[in-house]
């Protein structure tokens, strides 16, 4: 992936960020600041906050303690530049509603929410359905769709949003190669344009091909910056402590599945 010549402006900058639920600490004194224009990809065990860091920069759960700032700004005031797909486990995929529909609802951040959608709306909706490979399938119910479909249709009412900065909680859990491979294809495009992307991931075997930045989590910072200066065994064995058998299995699948093993 080429240079981006945007990539000195600062897209997140979180300091000291502490979350908790109830008394117990989940994210401790947490800070970084990335820079615009990468594929960011948060790494950690499971239960090392890396969704909870997401939605805590979202405003979706409250802070302890600590400041987010997204393009220099409170979040409030650069809303619409924002766009956000949620784990693929935490939607209704049983609420009766169309892909075309779900997808055209990216927009109403844009028009407002109890106003009409115009002709040019449901033209883009159908422009972002085609890109995700979902075309002909766009009066289909979502609960008709294979896992990796609805993926790409979250992705597609992301797309319409057009924003500058994308959060994706676990994009490629659970989906198959075909879509996982539309998915980041997309992704690096939007990061040629100057977007940023900040993912949860747990494929530690994409990690150097997939992402420009790297945050390394377990509650606290390990490390983070450039793929190719934190993604590295001494800072994983760090990150994954106690769990490092666990590391290592999670490598030992993800060499399979990248052989088309597994699924």
């Amino acid at each position: 992936m080429r240079e981006n010549p945007h990539s000195m402006e600062t897209a997140i900058d979180v300091r000291h960020l502490t979350v908790n639920y109830g008394k117990t600490p989940v994210l401790w004194d947490v800070g970084f600041s990335v820079p615009q224009g990468n594929i960011i990809g948060v790494i950690g065990p499971n239960g090392a906050g890396k969704s909870t860091l997401m939605k805590a920069i979202l405003g979706l759960i409250p802070l302890l303690s600590g400041k987010v700032e997204i393009f220099g700004q409170p979040l409030k005031k650069v809303r619409q530049r924002v766009a956000y797909v949620p784990q693929r486990g935490s939607v209704d995929w049983e609420f009766p509603i169309t892909v075309k529909s779900l997808v055209a609802m990216g927009r109403y951040g844009r028009v407002g929410i109890f106003r009409r959608l115009r002709k040019a709306d449901w033209s883009a909706a159908e422009h972002y359905i085609k890109l995700v490979g979902l075309e002909g399938f766009e009066d289909r119910q979502i609960s008709e769709l294979s896992g990796g479909q609805q993926q790409r249709v979250f992705l597609a009412r992301a797309l319409l949003q057009e924003s500058d900065i994308y959060f994706l909680d676990e994009p490629f859990a659970g989906i198959d190669i075909a879509s996982e491979k539309v998915v980041i294809d997309i992704l690096k495009k939007l990061k040629d344009e100057g977007k940023t992307i900040f993912v949860v991931h747990h494929d530690l075997n994409t990690v150097e091909s997939y992402f420009t930045w790297t945050i390394l989590l377990n509650l606290r910072l390990v490390a983070e910056g450039p793929v190719k200066e934190v993604f590295t065994p001494q800072n994983l064995a760090v990150t994954y402590g106690k769990n490092i058998a666990l590391f290592d299995e999670a490598v030992r699948l993800s060499s399979i599945r990248s052989q088309g093993k597994i699924s």
